[in-house]
């Protein structure tokens, strides 16, 4: 894509761009309500927000066992010197 020129407005004490969305749809921040943004060599840089770490795995974990996936692959087998721990 080409560069595009846009306005830099005053927004109080502030400034802002109004973003097109051909843009916001090319990185996927269309629907988004916030992005990450940082300043990389004098650059100002947009980036959908990252996931927290391990998003969604309870969800996705509910959905294995309601399918009956989360059977153990080996069965229940203990060590000799299991008999002696206290859990």
């Amino acid at each position: 894509m080409k560069a595009m020129h846009v306005t830099i407005r005053a927004i109080g004490n502030s400034k802002g761009v109004v973003l097109p969305k051909p843009i916001l749809q090319q990185v996927g921040l269309e629907e988004a309500t916030g992005a990450e943004m940082t300043v990389e060599n004098g650059v100002i840089v947009l980036r959908k927000p990252a996931l927290p770490t391990r998003s969604g795995w309870a969800e996705a974990a509910q959905k294995v066992a309601a399918a009956g996936g989360d059977e153990l692959v080996m069965g229940e087998f203990g060590n000799e010197d299991d008999a002696e721990l206290v859990w």
